[in-house]
């Protein structure tokens, strides 16, 4: 492809609007968002998962191992049971032997956990690179080793496969050989004294795909399977990648003559995930499967995917959603007809009705032939939004799950959390003027390549399982919100602010009484006037020393500003912002007083930290403490914000969280000398001040400490470097000039053409 197409479709692809960033964000194991995590030293790549009917139970295939975790406490995860499942020193031998990494690839990687019966689970690992499946009873859990399991799973560890167990029969979506590059759909352990069937060999009906979801569709007795793929169809370009869905019948038995113990129901479509005027996002990442609310009818189950774009130069990903009626019409209309002389797809002429139909086991012979080269619709299966409906060009998902919920107003909303590749699970609300990025949560600490998410909306967790171990995330943590602006201002359908209890809560409670704004954050018309006086901090200092006040952002999207009764604005000669929002300035008579932090965030203005600084007064004569100024005292009326992260500034610091309802912490009457400032700093710190007070003797170190917290962009650096440059090329030329001037004079020596008479310029002639 030539240079300038490429830039062309890079261009083509950065145009497409984003998601804006989160409003909070969550480090690992920050105690504003707490979650429970499970882990054991000897086992790893805990990412196959599985959920009981009733979500108490969560099964985890690991690498040698499956466990039994129960998951009925929403704040523990405890080990039930487990059983070891690794090759034999012979076998991991043999495995090496044929060109494998014995620790890499060749210990038993658990790729399929499904339940195959009331009381049995089915699990398949590669085994070695060689595929073994066995039995597991969930009450025991013991393991009965079945044998070869050839098509079920893939014998490599790294590669992506589905499954799907109905009434006792297992569907897979995998490749069946050593090297990985023969995909199968298979149905095993049929019932009823039907064969099992696979795909037919003698056309290519799936070209190099990736298999990602499966999903049954009982009403039409379906089977639907997700993946990508070269698209063969288009034969301008060579690697392009297209997202498919493709079907089956979960009774097909094959035909008679033709396409004996094969699929005839075999079809697949295109999913087209594209915005107007854009290039498509074509390599498909997840599926999740969100059934209907209760009463609907099943053609309403929504398929959210996740997809990627090949001609991405960074991380970017899109999320379309494609209905179930929507699929199934894909299916009973035109095909393309595959030509075994030529190899190529064609427009098929003419209604065909039995393609893509269930019960072809007695159609005749030349029906069959047409089903055997027609297994591709012409048209594609359009998103429900004719088009993506969130793009993000900052980050790669990898994983996705979703579920709905009811709002305090009586109005559905869909809550999506998507996993980055980063480590970062994204909650992402969908509102009628568009999706928003209600927070972002870190989940574990590695990029990595394989990972799954269960989510149990009944339960209000999701599981994330990892090669670190699983972890719960509670969908919700409305108890991070502390007053109720910022409960309005998340915009979170699962949180609503209780007036009575005076908590943000989730609606489970008492969702009558509950106050929310989601779709405009209005907290004005949505919160009641407050009547308490917010708590004010005393700073009690000596006369020239520098003070440093604290203030962190409620949310990434707020912007803070300090305000001072005594002025009008805060004069730089006197007051020092720092990109960390904090203020600095030396205490002296004119800047003795009150300061205000405030934070604005969608026009709501409210104070996030208050405090009085003031002069130590002197041990010999102990006057009155100075009164707060009592024209602010009705001012902050709300309770004190807990500050939740860290300023986008400094994502790297760790997360500081109040530990009460309101700061208790007061710093009255106290005399702070050089001895103590060290016991002061680390008092501050413990309830989540940070202020930090110093002598004007370590005026220079403090200025120092100011620049060096903010972390601003700073030109010296680069000033340095492009001076280095300069002289660095002044030099090169100055030697350039030093040996043109000596080889110009050694050819005048040498050379009898050159004129003696010549002037200042001298003349080589040929």
């Amino acid at each position: 492809m030539a240079p300038s197409v490429v830039l062309l479709l890079l261009g083509l692809l950065s145009s497409v609007g984003s998601l804006p960033p989160p409003r909070t964000s969550f480090l690992l194991n920050s105690a504003g968002r707490p979650l429970v995590h499970f882990s054991l030293p000897d086992v790893h790549n805990t990412t196959t998962l599985l959920l009981s009917d009733d979500g108490s139970t969560l099964y985890v295939g690991a690498r040698d191992a499956v466990l039994s975790l129960d998951v009925s406490q929403s704040d523990a995860i405890v080990l039930k049971r487990k059983v070891s499942w690794s090759p034999s020193e012979t076998e991991i031998q043999d495995c090496q032997v044929k060109g494998k990494n014995p620790t890499v690839d060749c210990p038993n990687f658990v790729h399929v956990l499904q339940p195959i019966n009331s009381t049995h689970l089915y699990a398949c690992g590669s085994y070695a690179y060689s595929p073994h499946d066995a039995y597991i009873d969930t009450e025991s859990f013991s393991m009965v080793q079945h044998g070869s399991a050839k098509g079920r799973c893939p014998f490599s560890p790294f590669q992506r496969n589905t499954a799907i167990s109905i009434d006792g029969e297992l569907f897979t979506a995998t490749t069946t050989d050593f090297r990985g590059v023969k995909p199968q759909i298979s149905r095993h352990f049929s019932k009823h004294k039907r064969p099992d069937v696979s795909q037919d060999l003698s056309v290519s009906l799936l070209e190099e795909p990736t298999f990602v979801s499966s999903s049954s569709d009982p009403a039409e007795r379906k089977l639907y399977f997700f993946f990508s793929e070269v698209g063969k169809e288009f034969s301008f370009v060579d690697e392009l990648q297209i997202a498919r869905v493709a079907q089956v019948c979960k009774d097909d038995v094959g035909g008679q003559r033709i396409l004996q113990k094969k699929w005839t129901s075999f079809a697949k479509a295109t999913l087209l995930c594209q915005s107007p005027k854009q290039l498509p996002f074509n390599v498909l990442q997840d599926v999740f499967i969100l059934q209907p609310p209760e009463g609907s009818d099943a053609s309403e189950t929504l398929f959210y995917g996740v997809f990627t774009s090949q001609w991405s130069s960074g991380p970017e990903s899109a999320v379309c959603v494609f209905k179930l009626q929507d699929i199934r019409k894909a299916f009973t209309e035109s095909y393309r007809t595959f030509d075994m002389q030529t190899h190529q797809l064609s427009l098929l002429l003419g209604k065909h009705s039995y393609l893509g139909k269930c019960g072809l086991d007695n159609a005749s012979d030349s029906e069959l032939t047409e089903v055997k080269r027609s297994f591709l619709t012409s048209s594609g299966v359009k998103p429900v939004t004719d088009g993506p409906f969130v793009v993000s060009s900052g980050q790669q998902y990898s994983r996705v799950a979703a579920m709905r919920t009811e709002a305090a107003n009586g109005k559905q909303y869909t809550v999506l959390f998507l996993l980055t590749e980063s480590g970062f699970l994204h909650k992402v609300v969908l509102f009628d003027q568009g999706a928003r990025v209600i927070e972002e949560i870190q989940v574990f600490t590695q990029p990595q390549l394989v990972k799954n998410i269960v989510l149990s909306s009944t339960k209000g967790v999701l599981y994330v399982g990892t090669s670190e171990g699983v972890t719960a995330v509670p969908v919700a943590s409305c108890s991070s919100y502390r007053t109720c602006g910022q409960c309005v201002l998340a915009r979170d359908p699962l949180c609503g602010w209780s007036p009575t209890r005076r908590v943000c809560t989730g609606l489970d409670s008492s969702p009558d009484t509950m106050v929310q704004d989601l779709e405009n954050g209005n907290v004005e018309e949505a919160c009641p006037p407050e009547t308490r006086t917010r708590l004010n901090t005393e700073v009690s200092v000596h006369l020239n020393e520098a003070v440093k006040l604290q203030c962190l952002k409620p949310s990434n999207l707020a912007t803070l500003t300090w305000t001072s009764p005594k002025y009008k604005n805060l004069s730089e000669k006197l007051f020092f912002q720092s990109c960390d929002s904090s203020l600095s300035f030396f205490a002296t008579a004119a800047t003795f007083g009150t300061y205000r932090c405030e934070a604005e965030e969608d026009g709501y203005k409210e104070v996030v930290m208050s405090y009085t600084v003031q002069q130590v007064a002197s041990p010999r004569s102990m006057s009155p403490k100075p009164n707060v100024d009592e024209s602010y005292k009705d001012i902050a009326t709300e309770e004190p914000l807990t500050p939740m992260i860290q300023p986008a500034e400094d994502p790297g610091d760790h997360l500081i969280e109040d530990k009460g309802d309101k700061f208790t912490t007061s710093f009255k009457d106290e005399t702070i000398s050089k001895n103590e400032d060290s016991e002061l700093k680390d008092n501050f710190q413990d309830n989540g001040l940070n202020l930090t007070v110093t002598s004007r003797k370590e005026t220079q170190s403090w200025k120092e400490r100011v620049d060096v917290t903010c972390k601003e962009k700073s030109y010296y650096s680069e000033l340095v470097v492009v001076s280095l440059l300069l002289a660095i090329c002044i030099c090169i030329l100055a030697l350039g000039g030093v040996y043109l001037s000596r080889q110009s004079k050694t050819q005048v020596k040498i050379n009898p053409l050159v004129s003696p008479d010549a002037g200042p310029e001298l003349k080589v002639v040929d």
